[in-house]
């Protein structure tokens, strides 16, 4: 018996990549086995923290989505296990900026990465993370996991 393969995605909902109208929109890698990912990002008011910067927990968790759409993308699925934020500069709302993140190195399950947010030169904030490459059904395992995978199942049986 044959099993389908599932390719490389984020769940729809995805605060990072989804369609959560509160999200970043991130977009999705193009092709598998990417060393490198970049995306511009535009936080608003809705990220504030002080006026007109955005929340440091905004900024981490940009760096932390880009980070693990480049980890998933290389070794699917992947999950985060650590990250380290270093805050440079202030980090304003309403302003193009860039993330982008490189694979550092991947040893067994390990998937070691590093990500800056920019304003087109100056690094604003910078992350070193780790991700785990684990089995499918750790996401099975979520009360929410069986309907997305059945959903997977069905897309594939349509193509």
């Amino acid at each position: 018996m044959s099993v389908a393969r599932i390719p490389p995605h984020h769940d729809p909902a995805c605060w990072g990549c989804g369609d959560n109208p509160t999200g970043l929109h991130l977009p999705l890698p193009e092709v598998e086995g990417l060393e490198e990912y970049e995306a511009y990002v535009h936080f608003d008011e809705r990220h504030q923290a002080g006026p007109g910067l955005v929340h440091g927990g905004f900024v981490a968790a940009a760096l932390d989505e880009a980070c693990g759409l480049l980890a998933t993308w290389y070794r699917f699925p992947a999950v985060s296990a650590r990250i380290f934020v270093r805050y440079r500069h202030p980090v304003p709302i309403n302003t193009e900026l860039l993330v982008r993140s490189e694979l550092e190195s991947a040893r067994g399950r390990r998937i070691r990465v590093r990500a800056r947010l920019t304003d087109g030169g100056e690094a604003l904030a910078q992350a070193r993370a780790a991700f785990l490459h684990v089995p499918l059904e750790h996401f099975l395992a979520t009360p929410e996991g069986p309907a997305a995978g059945n959903a997977w199942l069905r897309r594939l049986g349509s193509e």
